[in-house]
């Protein structure tokens, strides 16, 4: 019986997917790279991608990557170009420090406050805004300091009240956001005074106001075109 020969050199489809799509964008230099939905689980499928130094949109959406960071517990993204964070980061259960600043984010992704010990969160210096929290941030248990500096806020979901942020440990930022004048009047006050404020249902029933009339913002208390990501992202 003459069967074909049966190779065993080894086959990786899935590099020759993701190799094939890399080395066409490195020929033309296209700032874009799509590898979405190429059934990617490691970035070693992935050669010379961190090498491409005109890319400048890159999309991983659809894939099976995982971070497998499971033991860490302090992650810095501070000073990039950060648009979007990928859902997984929450599933890290030992991460206690996240510093995220000086980025680019609108939002947070869904799910984003399932950190188990997450104690410090630094989102400073991002566009970030009363819609751009999930649900259920408001249930970080653990968290002990929070920055939300220079970010586009202008009010308070009233569930932050839940957050444990004004004991003799605890830390929390708000400062250089176009807040409304209660919540800027009582930030003169303190952080404290914000939080009281926050818990009493004056404010959820102003909150409940404000976020159903969708009409104008308020006016802002600062010029944000002056703000520092702006200024980098300008640049």
């Amino acid at each position: 019986m003459n069967d074909a020969p049966v190779s065993c050199l080894p086959t990786n489809a899935k590099m020759s997917k993701a190799k094939k799509v890399i080395d066409e964008a490195k020929e033309i230099k296209n700032p874009e790279l799509d590898l979405a939905d190429k059934n990617i689980s490691s970035f070693e499928e992935m050669p010379g991608l961190f090498n491409m130094l005109n890319i400048t949109r890159l999309s991983l959406s659809h894939n099976k990557l995982s971070a497998n960071l499971v033991n860490l517990e302090i992650l810095n993204l501070f000073n990039n170009q950060i648009e979007e964070l990928p859902a997984s980061l929450s599933s890290m259960p030992k991460l206690r420090i996240f510093n995220v600043g000086m980025n680019r984010l609108n939002s947070l992704p869904r799910g984003f406050g399932a950190f188990p010990v997450l104690e410090v969160l630094d989102l400073t210096y991002n566009n970030l805004n009363e819609n751009s929290l999930p649900g259920n941030f408001f249930m970080l248990e653990t968290l002990r300091a929070l920055y939300l500096g220079d970010n586009d806020f202008e009010i308070l979901p009233a569930e932050i009240g839940n957050l444990d942020l004004v004991g003799n440990k605890s830390v929390f930022r708000m400062d250089f956001n176009p807040w409304v004048t209660p919540i800027s009047d009582q930030l003169q006050v303190g952080v404290s005074h914000v939080m009281d404020y926050i818990r009493t249902e004056t404010y959820r029933y102003l909150y409940s106001r404000q976020m159903a009339a969708r009409g104008p913002p308020p006016p802002k208390l600062n010029d944000k075109s002056r703000k520092i990501s702006r200024l980098r992202q300008q640049s």
